[in-house]
């Protein structure tokens, strides 16, 4: 088995598809669950954000695993597949695990090194051990990225110099209203990406803050962690109306706020009103850009104007870190890909040692067990030489490039019960 990931993101396609092909909590989970009935796959979990969807799975077949996936994602999203098969990319085997790596250090993301993407991945893992869609080889690969990705921001300083898409929307907000000190502003939604809106707006000391969600209560609770008030869906043009900065970021699949409730409640106001759409599919319709006094911040803007920013230095530090700890797991993977068949191996040759022991005793009745005891151990040490030099080989020459199976080619040689190979790589399965 062998890790496959298909998925489009903002570096290959444009939000226009990115919107087509975006999927609820619902969406989701039924994705993950047909890709999990497709023949080939072992373990699969899918990871959504705003910019991305990607389908990770452990499979057996590479081609047959490609045209189910991509159809999959066609069909579950409705997308015609002429419209959505040009944008999507495929890694595979140690090209997955480079692309989950880079994608958890933030290297693959709108924002060159921002930190969501690190929480939106756990999530990602935590969706498919919900739906017992993960085993052994997606949990490991998974943890060990989160902890490349914790390395990563922990030994560079890349969290005080990359901006979450968040914090780099309300900065453009801030181009348009000047200091958001003391402003009003309203937050529709309660999700992650709303909860970062809200506490970053905290900080950056915002004055009159209200969130509307349809749950009610959730976005109450939101808005009184950070001194703002909760409200109920119908006021929300009324509270357009009163604001200066207006945040959309709910998982709806169509817009929830009209180019006419936005004019509408523009009437009689001269002050600039900046509108930050951070939803996929948009919350809010791109005419409203057109009212007078108003600028909308969406994801295609933001895609545009922060491609390749971030600081070269600290980006550099971290691509750095990601290639060691990628070239470390490969390394470790591939050495312990052959263990399976050396202690196959080692098996047989004590199998083969102890009959022959037998077999001794058998012929020599009359050997006292010094002796005997003594033979063995010779025997074990003759066994164990001749052994020694071709599984440490087999170990280093796993780590070297090819296609040559070096596992496969010493189990050939020694005639290796290849169900002796599989039981025990279901134990070390197991005890991961």
């Amino acid at each position: 088995m062998s890790v496959l990931v298909l998925g489009v993101s903002h570096k290959s396609a444009p939000v226009a598809v990115l919107e087509q092909l975006a999927l609820g909590d619902d969406g989701v989970r039924k994705l993950l669950l047909d890709v999990l009935d497709c023949e080939h796959v072992g373990e699969a979990t899918v990871l959504a954000t705003c910019n991305r969807l990607e389908v990770y799975a452990d499979v057996d077949r590479f081609h047959g695993s490609v045209e189910m996936l991509s159809r999959l994602l066609c069909e579950r999203s409705g997308v015609a597949p002429e419209d959505v098969l040009p944008h999507l990319y495929v890694h595979y085997d140690d090209g997955a695990v480079a692309h989950l790596f880079h994608v958890a250090a933030g290297l693959d993301s709108m924002v060159l090194g921002e930190g969501q993407i690190l929480t939106q991945a756990r999530e990602a893992l935590r969706l498919g051990q919900d739906v017992g869609s993960v085993g052994s080889t997606l949990n490991v690969l998974f943890q060990q990225a989160f902890r490349v990705a914790k390395r990563a921001h922990a030994e560079t300083g890349i969290d005080s110099v990359a901006p979450s898409v968040v914090s780099a929307a309300l900065e453009r907000a801030t181009e348009v209203l000047g200091t958001l000190a003391g402003r009003t502003a309203l937050v529709v939604g309660a999700g992650a990406m709303a909860s970062l809106a809200v506490a970053t707006l905290a900080r950056m000391g915002i004055g009159a803050l209200t969130v509307v969600n349809r749950d009610v209560a959730r976005g109450v609770r939101l808005a009184e962690q950070y001194g703002g008030t909760g409200s109920t869906w119908d006021r929300v043009p009324a509270l357009v109306a009163e604001a200066d900065l207006v945040v959309s970021c709910t998982g709806a699949t169509s817009t929830v706020l009209s180019a006419g409730t936005v004019a509408e409640a523009r009437t009689g106001r001269t002050e600039p009103l900046a509108l930050v759409d951070l939803a996929l599919p948009h919350d809010i319709e791109p005419e409203a850009a057109l009212v007078p006094g108003v600028s909308l911040i969406d994801l295609a803007r933001l895609s545009e104007e922060l491609r390749g920013t971030a600081a070269s230095s600290e980006v550099a530090e971290v691509r750095g870190i990601v290639g060691e700890e990628i070239a470390a797991f490969l390394s470790a993977r591939r050495a312990a890909s052959v263990t399976p068949t050396v202690v196959a191996l080692r098996s047989m040759a004590t199998g083969v040692v102890e009959s022959e022991i037998d077999r001794l005793a058998a012929r020599l009745p009359g050997l006292d067990e010094a002796a005997r005891r003594e033979v063995e151990h010779t025997v074990r040490r003759v066994a164990d030489k001749l052994l020694h030099r071709p599984t440490v080989r087999v170990k280093e020459l796993a780590n070297e490039s090819g296609a040559v199976s070096y596992a496969a080619a010493l189990a050939e040689l020694f005639a290796l019960d290849p169900d002796t190979v599989d039981a025990v790589t279901r134990a070390e399965g197991v005890a991961e």
